[in-house]
């Protein structure tokens, strides 16, 4: 039985990989370490990636906190209303720009269109006024419309399609199918590890961003989670008092805001942590196959 013989390549490939498995496992070690320790500890920064005296209180501290469900309720509309969105205005837009220039003779325009786009943006202040003259401001449609078509997202499955063989549409065709019947019956179905791709991008975009919550929300009560959480973090105690309600500052002095919050971004990261598992066969293929061929 012949031994396996490593090269130096496998060696050091395994060695940047596990470090790179360490550095991103230990800020989320040390944030659930901070979420379940004591006060006292986590005050004083004694917590490292275990934590020091057992405590759920921040937990069910964030659990009482109505704003923090208020936000998690606009987060999960703006995924369910926003990705939806993003995956039909892709599709759309890929199929026809995955044609040859035969027979769509304005894809060169259009694809160098959609690029432009994706490399220069009027800004922001330009966006907010945008947004407001279209009177989305403090609605969840300023939270989805902006960023509904990603061009990435669209380059990365117009490749897909590109890939999959011009003799299979042309079979369908004689068949009698139509454009549409085409894209729905056969492109789509033969494209889902591109598309599981695309949905994980689009779900874990909008549920992290949190800027445009920050401008086009009028009120905390509109703010998507991680707008909420920001402001937490970054806003002064002053304006972090105003979102909260009397019950919850006479708890406060008894609970370390820094447990609370490192609660809070836990709970906030834990549905996408859920998620990227039963996806990630998915993701792996379609990166790889909708960024090379075509």
């Amino acid at each position: 039985m012949t031994r396996k013989k490593w090269s130096w390549f496998t060696i050091v490939n395994y060695a940047v990989l596990s470090l790179l498995i360490v550095i991103c496992l230990v800020p989320i070690l040390h944030v659930i370490a901070t979420s379940l320790s004591e006060r006292i500890e986590a005050v004083a920064g004694n917590v490292g990636i275990w934590p020091k005296g057992f405590n759920l209180a921040a937990y069910q501290y964030v659990m009482e906190d109505a704003q923090f469900w208020k936000s998690l309720s606009v987060t999960l509309m703006r995924v369910a209303i926003g990705v939806p969105i993003n995956i039909i205005l892709v599709i759309l837009t890929a199929y026809p720009l995955s044609k040859s220039n035969n027979r769509f003779h304005g894809r060169t325009f259009f694809s160098w269109f959609f690029v432009f786009t994706m490399l220069f943006n009027g800004g922001m202040i330009p966006g907010y006024i945008v947004i407001s003259k279209l009177g989305l401001i403090n609605s969840i449609w300023a939270l989805t419309l902006p960023g509904a078509m990603n061009v990435s997202y669209m380059i990365l499955m117009m490749n897909f399609f590109r890939g999959i063989p011009n003799e299979i549409e042309e079979a369908a065709v004689i068949d009698g199918a139509n454009q549409a019947q085409v894209l729905f019956r056969i492109y789509l179905p033969m494209s889902l590890p591109s598309l599981a791709t695309i949905i994980l991008f689009a779900t874990v975009a909008n549920w992290n961003v949190w800027m445009d919550g920050y401008m086009y929300m009028n009120t905390p009560d509109k703010y998507p989670l991680q707008t909420y959480l920001a402001t937490i973090l970054m806003e002064s105690k002053t304006n972090v008092e105003a979102l909260m309600t009397p019950e919850q500052l006479a708890r406060l002095s008894q609970i370390s805001q820094k447990t609370i919050e490192a609660a809070q971004i836990f709970l906030a990261a834990l549905p996408i942590m859920c998620v990227y598992p039963f996806l990630q066969k998915y993701y792996i293929k379609g990166i790889v196959v909708g960024s090379v061929k075509g």
